[in-house]
């Protein structure tokens, strides 16, 4: 059961909910007391400590019963129950004869549960497929194709043909031809019930499958990409990706912290500390206070942007936890706040949606009238310990520069910071505005592919 709860949490992790080490482990402690008796107790335990979000309910509702369903045979007939005591006899010896010399291995075990009523249970199933078929290592997009292909390698088709070769055996026994027939029913609906478990257990062993060569798979295979190349990558990949680059980045940012300076002397702590000892010696506490940033991202959608777009806001999302506050801004030749998007939708989710918040086309990119919006809309969205991101290519098509507004939004903010995906000898080209605006910022950052974007985030944190 503890292999089957890590494979849980791992396909989990697959489809983008975010499980740290910690709730795994008050997962595995909670199966401890609650027990797996009751299924709707031990699934209300797991729910509990594996699932944060309510936008990821659905997720875990639709896994669960892959790795916990009912772990039972599928209900199968006992063929020949409307045969009399001297048929069924006759039954039985000749299907042990036929089962004696019947070979594969595997098509005999199928045709002796067809004929006999006695199945196998989903985990059972598993483990017969993973040793006779090949279909547990395909992609989960190929599903039907996959159980076709299991099908085919055990042979699946040769039953009708036994079933057939059986009856004529009965029936040349003097076996009744109303008993035949019902026989042959129950034969018939037995084998299409094994066909079904065989298709679902193919689906649960490839989506397991999947999960575990996502783990495996380098992050270092993608990172060094350019952007429009990830474009066409799966988004489950990427999600896996980004999931395991921000995790990257939360640890180095608390190893950071810990190592940080001891602070400011703090008065209060260091007398209560010390009242025991009268004063001699005296043992100094300090106060360790750790503002997490506020983050304002203003993102340039146009064609050329939105595959960097959308992993930058990706990224930012996945690192909410040290993160006080994040309000994301959308331009084109219009602006928006897509804050409740984000809200409402999974960062994947909300990135296919937000483009359509502003309006723009083909050479309409209009910064200059953006900033002006923004600094008579949105000032809200920015104060003294909120770090500004501009990711964008720098290009006005509509517009001259417009550095009063960027300017008020810097004397407002803490520090505003540029990511911009073009080379740096694009900068201050025909109607490219960099040359202006990068002087202005408190850093700028070339981020033409995930680990470039990633160092830059990084920087973000002290």
């Amino acid at each position: 059961m503890d292999q089957r709860v890590v494979d849980f949490i791992r396909a989990l992790r697959a489809r983008g909910v975010r499980i740290s080490l910690a709730e795994s482990i008050d997962a595995m402690r909670c199966i401890e007391i609650a027990g797996v008796a009751d299924k709707q107790i031990f699934r209300s335990a797991l729910r509990a400590s594996l699932v944060k979000e309510p936008r990821d309910l659905p997720t875990f509702d639709e896994l669960f019963p892959r790795f916990f369903g009912l772990d039972t045979p599928p209900p199968l007939h006992q063929p020949g129950s409307g045969m009399s005591p001297e048929e069924r006899e006759q039954l039985e010896r000749m299907l042990q004869q036929m089962l004696a010399s019947l070979t594969p291995e595997q098509l005999r075990r199928l045709f002796e549960m067809m004929m006999t009523g006695q199945g196998m249970s989903g985990g059972q199933m598993r483990q017969f497929l993973s040793e006779n078929t090949t279909a547990m290592q395909m992609v989960t997009g190929f599903q039907p194709w996959a159980t076709r292909r299991a099908l085919r390698e055990l042979h699946f088709d040769r039953l009708e043909q036994l079933l057939q070769e059986l009856l004529e055996r009965l029936r040349q026994a003097g076996v009744s031809e109303a008993a035949l027939q019902q026989l042959e029913q129950e034969a018939r609906e037995n084998r299409a019930a094994l066909a079904q478990q065989i298709g679902k257990e193919v689906g649960n062993g490839l989506q397991q499958y999947e999960a575990e060569e996502r783990r495996r798979r380098p992050i270092e295979d993608l990172q060094d990409r350019p952007f429009e190349e990830l474009q066409h990558q799966n988004d489950d990949d990427m999600r896996a990706v980004i999931n395991r680059l921000a995790a990257q980045l939360r640890t180095r940012v608390a190893l950071r912290q810990k190592r940080a300076s001891k602070g400011a002397l703090d008065a209060k702590s260091t007398i209560r500390a010390n009242l025991r000892y009268s004063g001699v010696p005296l043992d100094v506490r300090y106060r360790h206070k750790h503002l997490k940033p506020r983050i304002t991202v203003i993102c340039d959608v146009s064609g050329s942007m939105r595959a960097v777009t959308g992993f930058m806001l990706m990224l930012v999302y996945a690192l909410q936890d040290q993160i006080s506050r994040t309000r994301p801004f959308v331009y084109y030749r219009t602006i928006a706040d897509v804050q409740a998007d984000f809200q409402r939708l999974r960062p994947e989710e909300a990135i296919r949606v937000v483009p359509e918040r502003v309006q723009g086309g083909p050479w309409q990119t209009n910064l200059s009238e953006c900033l002006a919006t923004f600094t008579r809309d949105h000032l809200d969205a920015v104060d003294r310990r909120t770090t500004v991101i501009f990711l964008g290519d720098g290009d006005d098509h509509l517009s001259p520069p417009n550095p009063r507004a960027f300017e008020i939004i810097k004397r407002r903010a803490h520090r505003v910071v540029w990511f911009n995906p073009e080379p740096p000898y694009r900068w201050g080209r025909d109607d490219n505005h960099m040359h202006i605006y990068g002087p202005m910022c408190d850093a700028v950052h070339h981020v033409s592919n995930l680990r470039q974007l990633v160092a830059a985030v990084d920087g973000l944190f002290p």
